[in-house]
């Protein structure tokens, strides 16, 4: 793979690396040009964006070892079917952010050797398993606020602002309500 190598099987592509250039490129000339009393006016601080920050430091770092465990055990957990892949996925990404949840399972579909389905970084994986990892981590993701930085963050921008804020389990109680039948219906068509 043509590109910079950070480590192991990491390497930044060309294409990524543009795409990572072009957005730090767009987020520093949004904050040059936007004049600093409309800032003041939005009440705009660092803390929020600091605060996710160093919480998802903090997720990346700690996930090394699991991931390199799962590499080597992964295929033995017993996780054959879409839609426990999906619902596991989901479980681990309503506590933990979408990215490190979708590498944790990605990784262990990987160590299970399939032969069939579409070649990844980790191996082969079948296009239902990878769909059903995709979606758990994304849309129960949205199950609480560390689950997906944005809710994350409007929750710290908020909570900066006066504003009142459901507690996490508040939150979890009324994403469950709404999203779990949802979830439901995604099993029996797409993952069963």
């Amino acid at each position: 793979m043509i590109g910079i190598h950070i480590c192991q099987d990491i390497t930044f592509t060309f294409p990524s690396l543009i795409e990572i250039v072009i957005i730090l490129l767009a987020a520093f000339l949004s904050f040059r040009t936007t004049k600093k009393e409309i800032r003041r006016a939005n009440h705009f601080t660092w803390g929020a964006i600091r605060e996710v920050a160093v919480l998802f430091v903090g997720i990346f770092i700690t996930m090394q070892p699991a991931l390199m465990i799962l590499e080597n055990v992964g295929g033995s957990l017993g996780l054959n079917h879409p839609f426990q892949m999906f619902w596991l996925t989901g479980a681990l990404s309503s506590f933990l952010d979408n990215t490190p949840t979708y590498l944790v399972f990605l990784t262990a579909a990987g160590a299970m050797n399939f032969t069939s389905g579409l070649a990844t970084s980790v191996g082969m994986i079948p296009t239902q398993m990878l769909t059903a990892i995709s979606t758990g981590a994304v849309f129960m993701g949205a199950n609480t606020y560390i689950g997906n930085a944005p809710n994350f963050m409007v929750k710290s921008i908020s909570e900066e602002n006066g504003i009142r804020m459901p507690s996490f389990f508040g939150y979890l109680g009324w994403s469950v309500r709404f999203l779990l039948p949802v979830f439901l219906i995604d099993t029996l068509l797409f993952f069963l």
